[in-house]
């Protein structure tokens, strides 16, 4: 029997959420080693995780986007035990300033840095696809969501 399209959404979301964690704890771990990992796709991997933007207050935005994809990682696990659909809006809400870090980050790699990192790339495509999952999710599934994942 096929998965109903919600729940394959919301497993994807949970995916997704994983993917976004390992690559930005990934550059977290290498930040507090001095490390700057490499950059085979791209070449501007050293000059925007050492740029002035790759931290905030001191704090490393790796370290932000790991604590944001774990919130989302422990929000949809909550979500997929419990069903409880305000856990659902508040993940789908989160997702939005995901993809709204997601769009001012590339942007500052665009025209401010002039240079691009894959690993940040990478993420800004997780928070993406997870905010098209949610905006999908609040939008058209809603009437529907209660029914298919009780079954």
């Amino acid at each position: 029997m096929a998965l109903p399209r919600t729940l394959l959404l919301i497993q994807t979301l949970l995916g997704l959420s994983i993917l976004g964690f390992a690559d930005a704890a990934y550059l977290t771990i290498l930040h507090y080693q001095n490390i700057i990992p490499p950059c085979s796709i791209t070449s501007g991997c050293e000059i925007v995780l050492t740029s002035p933007y790759s931290l905030i207050l001191g704090v490393p935005v790796a370290l932000l986007g790991s604590l944001y994809y774990a919130v989302m990682i422990i929000g949809t696990a909550l979500f997929l035990d419990a069903k409880n659909m305000r856990i659902l809006k508040l993940l789908c809400l989160a997702s939005s300033a995901g993809m709204l870090a997601a769009l001012y980050f590339v942007s500052l790699e665009l025209f401010v840095i002039h240079a691009i990192c894959m690993y940040c790339t990478a993420s800004a495509l997780f928070s993406t696809l997870m905010f098209g999952i949610g905006i999908y999710l609040l939008r058209y599934s809603n009437f529907k969501m209660e029914a298919t994942l009780t079954h």
